[in-house]
Order: structure tokens, then sequence, then C-alpha cells
């Protein structure tokens, strides 16, 4: 990016979503006399029998997990959607609503209370992705059920409700909002070119180098040029891969890989454990051919400044566009020069 853009406000476009984004670099300069927090305290304890999500205990529901010894799953027991929900419409007007039917889960990564993602080993965070992949073909094969999504918020400051770290997974009738306005952009791309868009884009970021932050035989890590959090990044497969199920050993391998280095980065970058909602997205389940989607995992983290420092998103975010200060390129640079191996373990 030349000078203009790297210090005066510019507005970016988001080939995926359609939107735009402002971007205020000189507002780095300014001074910060805003919220300031105790820094987060990471857990050590391997089993807490308080803990609803550890092997053996009982959860609020009154379900009782089993001993699990690597990645596991269960129903959620306070799903924000249900599988017997009757059908119904409301139209009314100005006045639309109807039922929507679905099947939320939880997925434990650990049996370990303390083991977030970057401290788990490689092969660990695979047996994560395998139970990714089975989800998401039985879910997406119930009859009903047209979009699957993969999610993870981690740390209360995202709305974690229990620090046994885990992920969610909502599988729903209709397509989400995002997915929709994704699916739009892709597929245009693609009857057009008969290329995938991410394909084509990543292919673009290889050669400029400024925003990439991890790069592997199969997958890239870096910060979108249209990214809206200080430290939004996306993973992308170099291959034009439709879901995750169709990964093949290889490239779960590297997945795994690229993940953990890049939640490494991630707490490296405050020495703390780096809060943030990470979700993939991928070719809705509903029977179409989707030629044109191309998987991937998005990290949307709060911190802008330390481990006390956060952004939120208010005033003229919540009433017109999305706004960022720190550019995607410096994003990327302080990312990439981080070390690979784990603060906490140096």
């Amino acid at each position: 990016m030349n000078t203009v853009f790297n210090e005066n406000p510019h507005r970016r476009y988001n080939i995926l979503t359609g939107e735009w984004v402002l971007v205020s670099p000189h507002r780095t300069k300014r001074p910060w006399q805003g919220k300031v927090e105790k820094p987060f305290i990471p857990l050590t304890a391997t089993y807490d029998k308080n803990c609803y999500l550890c092997p053996t205990n009982t959860r609020m529901g009154g379900g009782q997990n089993p001993d699990y010894k690597s990645a596991y799953s269960f129903v959620n027991d306070f799903s924000a959607l249900l599988s017997d929900t009757p059908s119904g419409t409301v139209d009314d007007n100005l006045l639309q609503a109807k039922s929507e039917r679905g099947l939320c889960k939880v997925i434990c990564f650990s049996p370990n209370h303390s083991l977030t993602l970057p401290l788990m080993e490689e092969n660990d965070i695979e047996a994560v992705i395998s139970l990714w992949q089975k989800e998401y073909t039985e879910l997406g094969n119930l009859s009903y059920v047209n979009h699957v999504q993969i999610f993870e918020n981690k740390g209360d400051t995202m709305g974690c409700s229990n620090p046994h770290p885990h992920g969610q997974i909502w599988a729903q009738e209709s397509i989400p909002q995002e997915i929709a306005k994704k699916s739009k952009n892709l597929s245009d791309y693609w009857n057009k070119n008969k290329k995938s868009l991410l394909l084509s884009y990543i292919e673009q970021e290889l050669k400029l180098k400024e925003r990439i932050v991890i790069e592997n035989e199969h997958f890239v890590a870096l910060v979108p040029f249209w990214a809206i959090w200080p430290y939004e990044t996306m993973i992308v497969p170099k291959r034009h891969i439709k879901n995750i199920a169709l990964m093949n050993n290889a490239e779960k391998t590297d997945f795994s890989k690229t993940i953990k280095e890049l939640t490494i980065k991630y707490d490296n970058l405050f020495s703390t454990s780096f809060p943030y909602s990470a979700g993939i997205h991928q070719a809705p389940t509903d029977n179409e051919a989707h030629e044109e989607w191309h998987f991937h995992m998005s990290f949307y983290p709060p911190l802008l400044r330390s481990a006390t420092v956060k952004k939120f998103m208010v005033g003229y975010e919540m009433f017109a566009d999305a706004q960022r200060d720190i550019t995607a390129e410096q994003a990327a640079k302080s990312l990439r020069e981080l070390d690979r191996v784990h603060y906490s373990k140096r």
C-alpha cells in the first residue's frame, strides 16, 4: 500500500460480503484514556470437579459426560435451536416471521480443562478437525438442515460461559445472512471466471506478501485486505475445497499446524490467552452443487493495544460502517514477526 493509504483515511471493499470498511490509520497516534482491565490469569488445572464440560462430570442439563480422552461432542443442553420445533409462519403485512428448526452441539476440544488450541498438540487439534468433519457431514445430511455453522468463542470477553476449551456447531433450516451474502459474491465470480474467488484472491496475496502471516504447503493464513477487527485473520486452503469434509489427510495435518501456529502468535502478541470468535464458512448443505464455495476459517479478536485494551463496535460502527485504525498490513507484520513458540514455554 502506498503512503496515502498507510497514513490517511480510506475505505476498503470486502469481496466476500460486498461491504465496505473505513480505515483510519492516523488514529493510532491518539493517546489512550479508555477502559483498562486486569490481565487474564491462565488456567492450570487439568480437571475441575465443578466444570460442566470436564470428563465424567454431570452437566447443568442433567446429562453426564463420559470419561472421554479426545475431542468429544454432545447436543447442547440449552440449545438456541430445537429439532422438534413445530412449523409455523406469520405474514401480516409488514410483520413477518417463520419457525426455525435446528440442532446445536458442543465440541470439547480436549479432556484437559486448561488446554486451549495453542497449547494442544497438533495431532490433538487434528482430532478436533476430524470431529468437525464428522459433525458437518452427519448434521448436513439431516433432511431439514441446510447450513452447518462451526465456531468457537474463546474467553469471557467473547461471551464464553465456560472456561473449558470448547466450540459449538449450530445446524439449521435456513441459510444465515452472512453465508447468503458470501454465496452471492462467490457465485457471481465463479459464473464469470469459472474459478474460485478466494483462490484468485490468495494467489494475488501470495505475490504481494504484505498481509501473509503463515504459509505452508496446503494453507495460508493472512490478514484480509478488508479486515475489520484489529488482528483479524483468515485461514484459506490453497486448493479449491468446498467444505472441510473434502480435505485429504495431508491438508488436514497442515490445517491443524496452521491453527496452532496462528493461535500461538495471538497469545504471544500481548502475552495473554488471546480472546476471539472463530468460525468456518463453507458450502451450505442444501443439496445444491455450490461449486463456487471455497471454505475458510476466520478469527475475529477484539484486543487492540494490549491484553487489557479492547476494540468495541460502537457509535459510527453500529450506525454507519465498520471502522478500524491499525491497517491490515501493520497487523500482518506484527503477527508475522512473532515467535512460533508459546510465551508460556519460553
